[in-house]
């Protein structure tokens, strides 16, 4: 069966990028939590210390900080080279 000429429901590809969108969220929440769980957690306890804390904090912040950095480095990368492949095309 050929779909190449096929579009699908825009409601459903809405869906499934929203979906994929949830998705990429869940997995960099895990991420995170597991990287500052293993630099700031020295001792599990009923109760977090100010250290403990703050580390939590800092360390929440500065993978935001990064994951944003990277995330605009990769679209300015992208739209270099679709600036170079339009000029190439020319």
């Amino acid at each position: 069966m050929d779909t190449q000429g096929v579009t699908a429901d825009p409601q459903l590809q809405q869906f499934i990028e929203v979906e994929s969108q949830k998705e990429r969220f869940q997995q960099l929440v895990h991420q995170m939590t597991d990287v500052c769980w293993e630099k700031c957690m020295d001792k599990p306890g009923p109760k977090l210390d100010s250290r403990t804390e703050t580390c939590f904090v800092n360390c929440v912040e500065r993978f935001i900080d990064t994951s944003q950095f990277i995330l605009n480095r990769l679209e300015q990368t992208q739209r270099g080279r679709g600036s170079l492949s339009e000029s190439m095309s020319d």
